[in-house]
């Protein structure tokens, strides 16, 4: 009965990690998209660089970073990064690029 009950409760813990992460690369995408959009860029592609405890300052915090590739002319590309903590964006990294 409770070796059960602690079963559904991991699998429900699991299913939550999971439902969150999916939301949070959904709205990485999306403000990927949209800083591109901005600067008159191509993105290319985006993906999760990884899950992290410290920040780069030094300040503990849980945060997710996601690289992107973006394109200026088309013939060339560039890497980016996001910063979010859960689903508030920290910070976005765009670098010196052609125009």
């Amino acid at each position: 009965m409770i070796g059960d009950l602690l079963a559904i409760m991991v699998l429900f813990l699991i299913a939550f990690v999971f439902w969150q992460q999916r939301r949070q690369a959904e709205l990485a995408k999306e403000i990927a998209t949209r800083r591109c959009k901005q600067l008159d860029l191509q993105l290319l592609s985006i993906a999760l660089k990884g899950h992290y405890v410290k920040m780069p300052d030094g300040r503990w915090c849980w945060h997710s970073i996601y690289q992107f590739e973006f394109s200026s002319l088309g013939d060339d590309y560039y890497q980016g990064q996001l910063v979010m903590r859960g689903l508030q964006l920290i910070r976005v990294q765009v670098p010196p690029h052609r125009m």
